[in-house]
């Protein structure tokens, strides 16, 4: 049996390996381990061995897929060889960060009051469970309640795929029902289960489907095929611009125009309905330049919550 103590303490390790080479860019093995004795919250005071670092190198290299490599010559320091590989979208990236987060949790419990986290109200319960299904490709029987219908629904779905977005996750799944099975895979919110189990039924996962090419062009987790891609043009005050340009709205984000009073940034999108509501989330600071039909859009529903807010009434 495996002792997860064991394996939470060693994911932790690789974490700080990961993070102080990082940081040094390149390090000697000697320098390594000092930083380590000096850690003394994960290291108990004793130094790395050499081969059991290699076996940690190894490790890394086959869970987050970032490859230590030794430079061979000069002080012979180990640095990261696809740092660059961090920055990008993938699980690969995203169990990185995570586990970056939870390392530095974990080794602050002497400041837990001082740290504040925000509730994810979806995910824990069920994700294993479809996970576990997507992988043998077995059906799932949901009881599910839409927040557009009162009522709950019992039904058997194909899972396709999941997604985190704005810390709700989701399942993209095909219904077995002949009208919304003719219809594709729809999208239900995992914290609008109200329970679910897996069944002994398999189904054959579509051979030209991929979740990638199911939400191009997608700015959340609406993936609307009526709505065409199209170019986007937005422009954004210099302050908030220097947020939207560290943290990304869409990855087809493109900054074409830069000054002291604002930025213009151009996307290829799906301007969907959470599409809108970002926009709108940004309030005075944005302004959609195109395509007209979105900016007349907007402009629609700026005039309609400007009528509700009148004084006057």
């Amino acid at each position: 049996m495996i002792n997860n103590d064991r394996g939470q303490n060693l994911i932790n390790k690789y974490v700080w390996v990961i993070e102080t080479i990082l940081r040094a860019k390149k390090i000697s093995f000697e320098d390594l381990n000092k930083k380590w004795l000096r850690d003394t919250d994960i290291s108990r005071g004793v130094e790395i061995p050499k081969r059991t670092f290699d076996n940690w190198r190894y490790a890394i290299a086959d869970m987050f897929g970032l490859f230590i490599e030794n430079e061979q010559k000069g002080k012979y320091r180990y640095y990261i060889m696809n740092e660059e590989d961090i920055s990008r979208n993938g699980l690969r990236s995203w169990l990185y960060n995570t586990f970056c987060v939870s390392n530095a949790l974990a080794n602050s419990q002497s400041i837990k009051d001082r740290v504040l986290l925000e509730y994810v109200p979806s995910g824990q319960e069920y994700l294993q469970t479809i996970i576990e299904a997507m992988k043998e490709n077995r059906m799932l029987n949901i009881t599910y309640h839409s927040y557009w219908k009162d009522e709950e629904n019992n039904f058997d779905v194909q899972p396709f795929c999941v997604k985190l977005f704005r810390q709700r996750w989701y399942l993209v799944a095909r219904s077995t029902y002949t009208y919304y099975y003719n219809k594709g895979p729809r999208i239900y919110s995992l914290d609008r289960i109200h329970s679910l189990r897996t069944t002994d039924e398999t189904f054959e996962m579509p051979k030209d489907w991929s979740a990638k090419d199911f939400f191009e062009g997608c700015f959340g987790i609406i993936a609307d095929q009526r709505i065409e891609p199209q170019t986007v043009k937005l422009k954004v005050s210099a302050g908030q611009a220097n947020y939207i340009r560290d943290l990304k709205i869409h990855d087809s984000q493109d900054e074409t125009e830069r000054n002291e009073e604002y930025s213009i940034f151009k996307y290829r999108l799906r301007p969907s309905y959470d599409f809108i509501q970002e926009i709108l989330w940004n309030g005075e600071t944005m302004e959609v330049l195109e395509p007209l039909s979105l900016r007349k859009e907007i402009a629609g529903i700026i005039s309609r919550m400007n009528e509700k807010y009148r004084e006057d009434k």
